[in-house]
C-alpha cells in the first residue's frame, strides 16, 4: 500500500468513517467517505467534516490539513520569472481541491486547467461535499475541468498547448504510484513529454509523500535545472515535499 497523502495517523479523528460514495470507474473503485461532521448523540458538539478519497482500498488524501497540496501552487509560482504575468497553470490531480483553491484565490495566475480522469471526483467537487472546497474555484472563469488520463494528456499534447507550470498530484510520490500506468509519467519519456508541455523557464512540481534523489536525479538526467525538494513537516514519519525543477529558457 501507498503511503498516506496529505494526513497521518495521529491527526485523523477516530470515529469510523461514512461512506457517502462508492463508484467502479475504468481505473477501478473509488470511494467518498466521512469522518465527523455529525454529533454522536443529543448534547454533543459535532467535530469538524473530514472528507477522505480511498482508490482501490488505498487512502490518497483527506480535508484534514493540505499544507503540501497548497504548497505545490505557491512553490511553483514563486519558481516563475518575475516577470511572468498571468501564467498559465496545469494541475495534475483534482484530489479533494486543495490545490485548485489554492490556484483560484491567487489573482497572478492566468489560466488553471485541472486534469482528472474519474468522474466520480469531478462530481464531488461539482455538485457533492467537496463543493465546500473548490466552489469558489469552480466558479472562477479562469478554471476549466478537462476529464481525461493525465499521462495520455500529457504525451499527446507534447509541444502543442504549453504551460508555465506542471503542479503534479495524482499518485502519493513518483515511486509510489497509484495506477501501475501511472508509472511512464516518471520515466525518462514521461519526463521529457512534461519539458515539451512547459514554456520556456517553466517549472515542474510534483508532489510526494516522501523525499526521492533517485527521482531528483531523474530530473537532472531529463534536462531540467534548478531540481530541488521543499519539504513539509508531518506529525510523524517522513515529510511531504514538492519536487521542483525548471525547463531551460
Amino acid at each position: 500500500m501507498a503511503p498516506v497523502h496529505s494526513s497521518s495517523p495521529a491527526a485523523e479523528p477516530q470515529e469510523a468513517p461514512r461512506t457517502l460514495d462508492r463508484r467502479q470507474g475504468p481505473y477501478g473503485e473509488v470511494v467518498l467517505r466521512q469522518r465527523g461532521g455529525a454529533p454522536d448523540g443529543p448534547g454533543t458538539v459535532a467535530a469538524p467534516a473530514v472528507f477522505e478519497i480511498i482508490a482501490n482500498g488505498c487512502f490518497l488524501m483527506d480535508t484534514s490539513d493540505g499544507r503540501s497540496e497548497r504548497l505545490l501552487i505557491d512553490a511553483a509560482l514563486a519558481e516563475l520569472p518575475a516577470g511572468s504575468e498571468q501564467p498559465a497553470v496545469l494541475i495534475g490531480g483534482l484530489g479533494v481541491g486543495f490545490s485548485l483553491a489554492r490556484a483560484a484565490a491567487g489573482p497572478r495566475w492566468g489560466r488553471i486547467a485541472v486534469v482528472e480522469r474519474e468522474e466520480a471526483v469531478i462530481d464531488w467537487h461539482r455538485t457533492g461535499p467537496l463543493s465546500v472546497v473548490s466552489a469558489d474555484a469552480l466558479a472562477d472563469p479562469r478554471t476549466e475541468i478537462l476529464h481525461t488520463d493525465l499521462v495520455s494528456f500529457i504525451r499527446e499534447g507534447a509541444g502543442q498547448d504549453a504551460f508555465d507550470a506542471l503542479c503534479l498530484d495524482i499518485d502519493n510520490g513518483p515511486d509510489w504510484t497509484v495506477t501501475e500506468d501511472n508509472n511512464s509519467l516518471y520515466s525518462p519519456a514521461g519526463l521529457a513529454a512534461c519539458r515539451d508541455r512547459l514554456t520556456p523557464g517553466g517549472v515542474l512540481a510534483v508532489w510526494s509523500a516522501q523525499p526521492s534523489p533517485d527521482f531528483e536525479q531523474a530530473l537532472r538526467n531529463a534536462g531540467f535545472n534548478g531540481v530541488r525538494t521543499e519539504e513539509i513537516p508531518v506529525v510523524r514519519g517522513v515529510p511531504d515535499v514538492v519536487h521542483l525543477a525548471r525547463k531551460g529558457a
